[in-house]
């Protein structure tokens, strides 16, 4: 069913678009507000949209206070499922609300207020729910840094938000280490400019680490912590910053609003994923990604669901059939995850003997984003599972779907290839470079019309210009997504993959800009490039070519070894770079630049034509053995 046909999906997109103030007014009722709103959409400022300009409330109370006191109070709010260190944790809506409530008392006796900025550093515990909430409680803005960055992502993020505490654990555990933060932490307070007024560590029993005298330890602080209440906030308050990962310059710290962000979230979970309160749903990523902010802590408990938070992998935990396990024990209405973790647990099991045994009959629905879903995925996952498999595309941007199949608002025939059509409120368009739209099943440049829904960004941390010149500037009047694709005559869309420099690897966004900065620091490198080669596992992969100095003397692998390890000391683990060639030149134009995108085809198997503008066609013949491995 296209969106231009009737039914409940096509009424809902077309009233979003016409009538924005009413649509949204009437969603923002599903909200507890302290003043509630009388106009959804401000324009003043455009394009610097605001939504719910007069309302204020506050997002702990809607996520928390409100579902105990209409008597959810018993309900689990968290199930905490750790197959790495063997543990299970329910935390019932009461208990969570009474925990946060106490570590608010703590950040607000470390001096934390409304509107100052608190870092947290947290792996996937209950405490880093708690953290989130309690930030949000104080009406203070909370930023989560990836406990896979190194010390120097870490450095630039609190220099950027420049918090007044910053919360970490002493370590994060993997299938086979165990990762020490602390010294992590104390790196990046070394080389920041920015002295945050305090540190907490919650010191977990797997690595316990001497604190210095100014560190602040969890369980003591909360010892003898007063829980302290909510503290109302206007709606276009920052909730949190969240900072997109591997970009080159400053950091981009993405802004989400209170007001919009509880509104779209709260719509989404049950019209998009078709979840209800008092349902199970289990989003298998990470409460540093934008995935974990939205469907593992804030649109589950916004809608009074429980929500199942892991710490493990979909293989090697203990095995490829870890997914079924949580799943069938904890009853989950969804699982909402990456395509990548399905590849990896068919890659380990391809004909899904593991599933044997475990009842996923509450299971209604698997939700895959973060990547282009290959159709292969898609129907073996649909095949083994026997319930719909949704794709959904969005960005850390936008903080919610983009495109997807609202099954629970009115599902749609899905079409592999293609995440199916936009959700209500977002107008995708497909534009060609001069800005204009192009007919149905062309390629182009994929844009939203402004204004986008609420939920989106706000606008870039403390730089309002650079949002603007970043996202806004190349099609006025429309957020440029940086995704090329296209929209069939039915308005399914089709996202292709990135028109710029940022790769997907294993879901998250990636800039080749910044593994480049890396690769030319070290001192025997003349030029390079990164590019991102289509993998099986992960979506796309780094690989790295590197022209030596001339006059350098050494054994290629012997520099692709430093290589790779720089790029993990300076930027960590989660950048995957693993192969560096040494190679005499690099393909350019003539005006000097790089032809990146010609090498990545070629990387893929593709044999494409060199571009007119080419300087040395004899150079792609040579370098082609490299990069297929031939």
């Amino acid at each position: 069913m296209s969106r231009d046909q009737g039914g409940a999906y096509a009424s809902a997109y077309r009233r979003s678009l016409d009538d924005p103030d009413g649509f949204w007014l009437a969603a923002a009722e599903a909200i507890d507000w302290i003043t509630p709103p009388t106009r959804a959409l401000d324009d003043r400022a455009a394009p610097l949209y605001r939504w719910f300009p007069d309302g204020v409330l506050n997002t702990c109370f809607n996520a928390l206070d409100r579902h105990v006191a209409a008597g959810r109070g018993d309900q689990a709010a968290i199930v905490y499922d750790s197959p790495v260190t063997d543990t299970r944790r329910r935390l019932s809506y009461a208990e969570l609300l009474d925990l946060t409530a106490r570590f608010a008392g703590v950040l607000r006796g470390l001096g934390v207020g409304r509107g100052d900025r608190v870092v947290l550093y947290l792996p996937m515990v209950p405490e880093a729910v708690v953290a989130m909430l309690a930030c949000a409680r104080l009406g203070a803005v909370h930023s989560v840094v990836f406990g896979g960055f190194a010390a120097h992502e870490l450095a630039v993020r609190i220099d950027d938000a420049r918090p007044t505490v910053v919360v970490a654990a002493s370590c994060g555990i993997e299938p086979t280490r165990t990762i020490a933060y602390k010294p992590l932490v104390d790196a990046a307070l070394a080389e920041a400019t920015h002295r945050p007024d305090h540190v907490v560590i919650l010191q977990r029993p797997q690595l316990i680490p001497e604190l210095a005298d100014a560190d602040v330890d969890w369980d003591t602080a909360m010892a003898s912590a007063e829980p302290v209440g909510c503290v109302p906030v206007a709606a276009t308050d920052p909730l949190y910053i969240l900072y997109t990962s591997g970009t080159t310059g400053p950091p981009k710290g993405i802004v989400r609003d209170n007001g919009g962000h509880a509104v779209a979230l709260r719509w989404s979970m049950e019209n998009i994923y078709g979840v209800r309160p008092g349902e199970v749903s289990w989003t298998a990523s990470d409460v540093g990604w934008v995935v974990g902010h939205s469907y593992i802590v804030y649109a589950p408990l916004l809608t009074g669901c429980t929500s199942v938070l892991y710490e493990g992998k979909p293989v090697g935990t203990p095995d490829a059939g870890a997914f079924w396990r949580v799943a069938a024990e904890h009853r989950t209405t969804m699982l909402f995850t990456a395509p990548t973790a399905f590849r990896a647990i068919r890659k380990a099991d391809p004909e899904g003997k593991l599933l044997a045994g475990h009842d996923l009959s509450a299971l209604r629905a698997l939700f895959l984003a973060g990547e282009r879903l290959d159709p292969e995925t898609y129907r073996w996952a649909g095949d083994l599972l026997g319930v719909p498999v949704v794709d959904n595309w969005w960005q850390t941007e936008t903080g919610w779907p983009i495109v997807a199949d609202p099954i629970g608002l009115e599902p749609q025939p899905t079409r592999p290839g293609s995440p199916t059509l936009p959700v209500p409120g977002y107008d995708v368009r497909i534009l060609d470079p001069d800005g204009v739209e192009v007919p149905p099943g062309t390629d182009g440049c994929v844009v939203l019309k402004l204004p986008m829904p609420p939920g989106t960004l706000t606008g870039l941390w403390g730089d309002d210009a650079r949002y603007v010149a970043s996202y806004l500037t190349a099609f006025p009047g429309h957020y440029l997504t940086g995704d090329g694709g296209r929209k069939d005559a039915d308005g399914y869309v089709y996202v292709m993959g990135r028109t710029d420099d940022v790769i997907n690897v294993a879901g998250h966004r990636l800039s080749t800009g910044s593994m480049e900065e890396v690769l030319a620091g070290h001192p025997d490198v003349a030029e390079c490039a990164v590019i991102g080669v289509a993998d099986e596992l992960k979506g796309q992969v780094p690989r790295g070519l590197v022209v030596l100095k001339a006059g350098v003397d050494r054994e290629p692998a012997e520099v692709a070894e430093e290589l790779v390890r720089r790029v993990r000391d300076t930027i960590g683990a989660v950048a995957a770079l693993r192969r560096v060639d040494v190679v005499p030149t690099l393909p350019k134009t003539r005006s000097g630049k790089i032809l990146r995108r010609t090498m990545r085809d070629i990387a893929d198997g593709k044999r494409p034509e060199p571009p007119s503008t080419i300087e040395d066609p004899t150079v792609l013949d040579a370098l082609r053995p490299t990069l297929v491995d031939e």
